[in-house]
């Protein structure tokens, strides 16, 4: 019989997020009896993990790591691995062999519910989630027996300032420390000094930023015209890249645009939500703006730099996007939304199927009881209280995750069988 235990286990960590929530983790599964590593490709993973004895630095080069990997696996006789995002070359890789091996692969990503929540997933996340395979009334059918309220989200969680702080850090020691991993290559086309300063940057404007930001928030919210929301992404992040149509954010914005100016009403507005991290690596005011005048639209376009994203989503008409997290909110509200990439919530009862500019005039609505539906059986199964980057967040996030590690049936299985672990129904302030 299991005895929640991680005796026999032996752990392989891979990347992780910035920060020492990796090394905390390894901690607790060995203070649980579990046996654990870490593979670090740069000086960056090596700082945040400070269990000397479970390090292993791969100082080769690109192409000789599916070897490595595969010694390392047969070597320490590793039965898990551990690994933030499964899509960057040295996860995608290890996750093809670890499988082969018949290992267990335990990701970890960003919240679907973010930000109050993380997401812990077993063989894959995003475009290669089980979520992709689920319908509705499965859902449905394992929510059935439960008689539990959603559970309740923070009151207020702080995360950003963190996030921020961490991978500025983590880019300046591979910048400046990372001499004994000379092969290392960034699973991004940016260089790590560009990175570096880019991060740097954006933490020194944060203030000018929130300005700006408040500024044109204002300008909308006294606007008094009806209007619809784009939630936009990182150019270079995972879900855009692998699971959605668009090469570049470019086309994306263009598609928006035009969309708007063929079907929406002339007296609503487009406002363009950046991503919380967009850091200038892409132009996208700039774009936006020679878009928008080359539609004859260009005093109805509007961009937004990050922030809160409620104070835009309660007034909205509609929202589109390519497949961000945060549009899971506009189902939550009950908005019609227009999605373009693969997306865990991309089910047919929640996004219109209708072309863009028809949207924009006569947008079709979710079916929101089945999204409150779909919800809780997020919040009992793959979404975990808590966060990568602040202290309290880590925190809460070790006191279930360790748990869902060791159990025998990963989150989706354990609930339809009735094992799940009850959540805590929490209510955290900084």
């Amino acid at each position: 019989m299991h005895d929640g235990s991680g005796a026999g286990r032996r752990f392989l960590f891979l990347q992780g997020p910035h920060g020492p929530f990796f090394h905390r983790l390894g901690a607790m599964l060995r203070a649980a009896g579990a046996e654990v590593w870490r593979v670090g490709f740069n000086q960056g993973d090596r700082v945040f993990w400070f269990h000397a004895k479970g390090y292993i630095p791969f100082t080769g080069r690109p192409e000789d790591w599916p070897a490595t990997f595969g010694a390392l696996v047969a070597e320490h006789r590793i039965t898990d691995i551990i690994l933030y995002g499964d899509t960057r070359p040295i996860h995608a890789q290890a996750v093809e062999i670890a499988r082969a091996a018949g290992l267990s692969v335990h990701v970890f990503e960003e919240g679907y519910l973010r930000p109050f929540w993380v997401t812990y997933e077993r063989g894959g996340v995003n475009g290669h989630s089980r979520l992709m395979e689920m319908t509705v009334p499965q859902m449905q059918a394992a929510l059935a027996q439960m008689d539990m309220d959603l559970p309740d989200a923070p009151a207020r969680w702080g995360d950003m300032r963190h996030h921020v702080f961490y991978g500025a850090l983590y880019h300046w020691f591979v910048l400046t420390r990372n001499g004994a991993y000379r092969s290392f290559r960034p699973h991004r086309d940016m260089t790590v000094a560009a990175e570096f300063r880019l991060y740097l940057r954006r933490l020194l404007l944060m203030p000018v930023h929130k300005v700006e930001r408040m500024l044109e928030t204002q300008r909308i919210k006294f606007g008094g015209f009806p209007y619809h929301l784009v939630l936009l992404q990182l150019e270079h992040d995972a879900s855009f890249r692998m699971h959605s149509p668009f090469t570049t954010m470019r086309e994306f914005l263009a598609l928006c645009v035009e969309g708007f100016a063929r079907g929406a009403p002339p007296h609503h507005h487009l406002v363009f939500k950046a991503h919380p991290l967009e850091d200038g690596r892409v132009p996208v005011k700039a774009d936006l703006r020679r878009l928008a005048l080359a539609q004859g639209v260009a005093d109805r376009v509007h961009f937004v730099r990050g922030g809160k994203l409620a104070a835009l989503m309660n007034h909205a008409r509609t929202v589109v996007t390519v497949n961000s997290t945060a549009a899971q909110q506009a189902l939550w509200r009950g908005l019609p939304l227009k999605v373009f990439g693969s997306a865990v919530y991309a089910k047919p009862e929640f996004v219109s199927t209708q072309p863009l500019p028809e949207f924009f005039a006569h947008p079709t609505r979710p079916d929101s009881r089945a999204y409150r539906d779909y919800r809780h059986f997020l919040l009992e199964t793959s979404q975990v209280p808590g966060g990568f980057y602040s202290a309290r967040g880590r925190r809460e996030l070790l006191r279930q995750v360790v748990d869902m590690i060791l159990a025998p049936e990963d989150p989706y299985d354990a609930l339809r069988s009735g094992n799940a672990a009850p959540r805590q129904q929490l209510r955290l302030v900084n």
